[in-house]
């Protein structure tokens, strides 16, 4: 169709990016830190590393990578922590190396945990030592060989180091006991890295950056294969949209979100440093005593995060005392951005909180809001530079302007397709390029892009896609569960919370126990909040539960 959005595009930014130019992550780094060497990349805990910094030690980890475990082009290096220092070291040691990264979120149980390794065939992990519990649990029957621990203040200097180290494991006993045969420790390798000599490595446009996991109607999440091409290139995009409001070498970004997650990781790891900017790292965004006091008097110039997040700040004591006089420009994804939320956020900082969106899929910028928008208007914004959106109906034609319909996506972002599953990727791309996004959504005159339900299951919580069948499936382990199905309604806290509707054939079955189980082998926000036992489930006449019809009961319900 014609790209009609084009009409609406900020002065000053093009229609498209040059392909020509898209660099690979390796070539944007490189770039970067010799550019803005002296400048803070990265602070955490009242620490910064600079550009010199994170390249000094991430040539390290490489040479380790290279030398100690004599890795080769290609294979997959797991990384499972939070926002600490040592994030940023590892990811661009891993891809200096020419290897690829996979993400982990820290809160997996063994069960996620495993299946991540183990389709992945990551050989090394690194994981912070909080965490390591879980790696001893998982790592049976996957090709991980080398096990990289790491405490939380292990690139602090001494001797904060030793004490924040020292309270993390003794006084607020955050580092359960583990086991691991052979662990290495990050601090020593790094060490012996910097005595051994990095060879750099060529990497192509089409070397595979990352295996990004995202969940399936199946439950069992699946790879996104995301090259240093699809990553380049929309780093290109995000900035070509953004940069007129950025002055290189003085943004300071506050990055609450996880690094593991798409959007914290291309949007702020990535988009900023190209800009030469200061990441904050916030290691547990819900401290939010810790979080105000990080960020109440460094004069932030950015902030991303989800509506929940921003809700949370709005809420919290001391909000009052932040200093949001720098403050121009706040980005709102992973989730619908609430009205009310975003008027509030505006009316305390004076800043518009703009809506993007984005999927794994596409790594992940697909639309943003104008950055000279005035304030909150309720789309996702405008497809950004060389991307096409279109919206269709079950049979892949396109509807009318304002119809309702499937949102299909083409860009040079989208991804190269599931890894090892065609059958999986062939579902959601055709031959040509159009990635399905399974989004119901509408687009106007002016081009902007509103999203109006999702044609899955899906639930999403706090910005976390939650899969249904992943809970049924956990759930359905109970002895005496005959029946369940997982829904999402509405929460005032997570956006959408998970609901059960349990039929069970054991009478001393409870909604405690549930919980219970489903606590041991889940992350805590897939956990469902609501637990409710009855007869009989509503199916179509096949048998197969009906899901949207509990969704209908329940809405009624919450409508009187």
């Amino acid at each position: 169709m014609e790209k009609i959005w084009l009409r609406s595009y900020p002065p000053g930014v093009a229609a498209e990016i040059d392909l020509a130019q898209v660099p690979t992550l390796v070539e944007l780094f490189d770039d970067v830190v010799a550019r803005y060497a002296e400048r803070p990349a990265y602070s955490n805990l009242g620490h910064a590393l600079s550009y010199a910094d994170l390249e000094r030690l991430s040539a390290a980890f490489a040479a380790c990578l290279q030398h100690r475990f004599g890795l080769t082009k290609g294979e997959r290096v797991a990384i499972m922590m939070p926002n600490a220092l040592q994030y940023p070291v590892v990811l661009f040691g891993v891809l200096r190396a020419g290897l690829t990264v996979t993400n982990i979120n820290p809160l997996y149980t063994a069960r996620e945990l495993h299946h991540q390794l183990a389709d992945s065939g990551a050989t090394v992990i690194v994981v912070l030592a909080n965490f390591a519990q879980v790696v001893e649990k998982a790592i049976a029957g996957t090709e991980v060989r080398h096990v990289i621990v790491t405490e939380l203040a292990d690139l602090l200097p001494t001797p904060k180091r030793l004490l924040v180290n020292f309270v993390v494991r003794h006084i607020k006993k955050m580092v359960p006991p583990y086991a691991l045969a052979g662990e290495l420790s990050l601090r020593a390798l790094l060490a012996e890295g910097a005595r051994q000599r990095f060879t750099p490595v060529a990497v192509s446009l089409d070397d595979v950056a990352f295996l990004q996991y995202t969940g399936g109607t199946t439950g069992l999440a699946k790879g996104a294969v995301l090259t240093h091409r699809n990553m380049g290139a929309n780093v290109m995009q995000a900035a070509q949209w953004i940069e007129q409001q950025i002055e290189p070498g003085h943004e300071l970004i506050v990055t609450a979100l996880p690094l593991y997650h798409i959007f914290a990781l291309t949007a702020n790891c990535l988009t900023f440093m190209r800009f030469g900017a200061h990441n904050l790292l916030i290691t547990n965004p819900r401290d939010f005593p810790h979080f105000i006091k990080e960020i109440r008097d460094v004069g932030f110039t950015a902030i991303t995060g989800v509506n929940t997040l921003f809700n949370a700040l709005l809420n919290a004591p001391g909000i009052e005392a932040v200093d949001f006089s720098k403050l121009r420009l706040t980005l709102g994804g992973g989730m619908a951005v609430q009205k009310a939320v975003a008027e509030r956020w505006q009316e305390r900082t004076g800043c518009p909180l703009l809506e993007a969106y984005g999927l794994t899929e596409t790594s992940p910028a697909v639309t943003i809001n104008p950055m000279n928008l005035a304030s909150y208007n309720g789309s996702i914004g405008l497809p950004v530079p060389s991307t096409e959106v279109s919206v269709r109906d079950a049979a892949g034609h396109e509807v009318a302007l304002g119809e309702r319909g499937e949102l299909w996506v083409r860009g040079p972002q989208v991804m190269r397709g599931y890894w090892r599953q065609p059958e999986e990727t062939a579902k959601v791309l055709d031959d040509d390029g159009w990635l399905r996004t399974g989004d119901v959504a509408t687009l106007d005159e002016q081009g902007y892009v509103r999203i109006v339900d999702r044609m899955k299951d899906l639930i999403d919580v706090s910005g976390f896609n939650v899969y249904p069948n992943e809970v049924e499936e956990v759930v359905a382990q109970l002895p005496g569960v005959r029946e369940v199905a997982a829904i999402g309604v509405p929460d005032a806290h997570s956006g959408e919370a998970v609901k059960l509707f349990i039929v069970c054939d054991a009478p001393g079955l409870t909604a405690e126990a549930v919980l219970r189980h489903c606590r041991e082998n889940l992350t805590k926000y897939k956990v469902p909040k609501h637990v409710e036992f009855r007869e009989e489930l509503p199916k179509t006449n096949v048998g197969k539960i009906l899901r949207r019809a509990l969704r209908d009961e329940e809405r009624a319900a919450v409508q009187g």
